[in-house]
């Protein structure tokens, strides 16, 4: 299950997607995360318990101010490098 955190506006797109069957819970993105946006969660996906990264409530609607220290355009951000199994990933397009 693909999981987008973040939101559309007339500035642009920006989004934090998680690959939910990609990612192993290890944590290494939420370290990475200077931010504070990441959060461990175990939640209910295909019939079982499995944690996973997820974004925090308090920062889904302002994760482009959240991550632009981070310079997600580039997809070059902590959380996204820290990821060995790609599961992380970034979309920041200005319009």
């Amino acid at each position: 299950m693909i999981t987008h955190y973040g939101y559309s506006d007339g500035s642009g797109e920006y989004y934090i997607t998680i690959d939910t069957d990609k990612c192993n819970g290890c944590g290494k993105c939420v370290k990475k995360c200077p931010g504070a946006a990441l959060q461990l969660e175990t939640i209910f996906i295909d019939f079982e318990d499995k944690t996973v990264a997820s974004v925090t409530e308090e920062h889904r609607k302002k994760i482009k101010y959240t991550c632009t220290s981070c310079k997600p355009e580039i997809n070059r951000a902590p959380c996204v490098l820290a990821c060995e199994t790609r599961a992380i990933d970034c979309t920041w397009k200005e319009q």
